[in-house]
């Protein structure tokens, strides 16, 4: 069993959003391992990175993604910082990967910066947003095989291109962006 696809993306780039849009489209489940890491932690991400730190959340992280991996075949959401884990890159390659982007600005304005986002929280929270993604960005190309901008666009606007390319690649076409 497989996903049908894997979303990954920084934090504002609407993963939960999109992500239950296009599981409803394709009539199949939604699945975000954000919400496994907290079932199987027993707390919220905040309090694992606040009590046991980041190293902890990705070791629960990464269980989690590879447990979904292996189960889920629908649509399949991975927190913001998954690909900074090299198993979880190595784990992804079998799968179809949209990246969805999002810029320093927009990102900035549609996180809040809040507290459920333990990473982004601090003095000067634009240049720790811009330092995440430029940590990241290569990343999430490497393991993309669609790369959709959502910066100017709603998550039904992003669904519609997903919708393009999952059905470009289940007829055998060159889908990349």
């Amino acid at each position: 069993m497989s996903p049908r696809v894997v979303i990954i993306g920084p934090p504002g780039a609407g993963k939960t959003a999109v992500g239950r849009l296009l599981a409803e489209r394709l009539g199949t489940a939604f699945r975000d391992t954000d919400t496994d890491v907290e079932a199987l932690a027993g707390r919220t991400i905040p309090e694992i990175f606040t009590h046991e730190g980041e190293e902890a959340f990705r070791e629960l992280e990464s269980r989690a993604i590879a447990t979904a991996l292996a189960e889920h075949h629908g649509v399949l959401a991975l927190g913001g910082g998954a690909v900074t884990v090299e198993r979880n890159r190595s784990l992804l390659a079998a799968h179809p990967v949209a990246f969805l982007s999002v810029g320093v600005a927009e990102g900035v304005r549609r996180t809040g910066l809040s507290a459920p986002r333990p990473l982004l929280t601090g003095v000067n929270p634009r240049s720790t947003f811009q330092a995440l993604l430029r940590e990241r960005l290569p990343l999430y190309r490497e393991v993309a095989d669609w790369e959709i901008d959502t910066d100017e666009s709603a998550p039904a606007e992003v669904v519609e291109h997903l919708l393009e390319r999952l059905d470009g690649a289940d007829t055998g076409s060159s889908a990349g962006e």
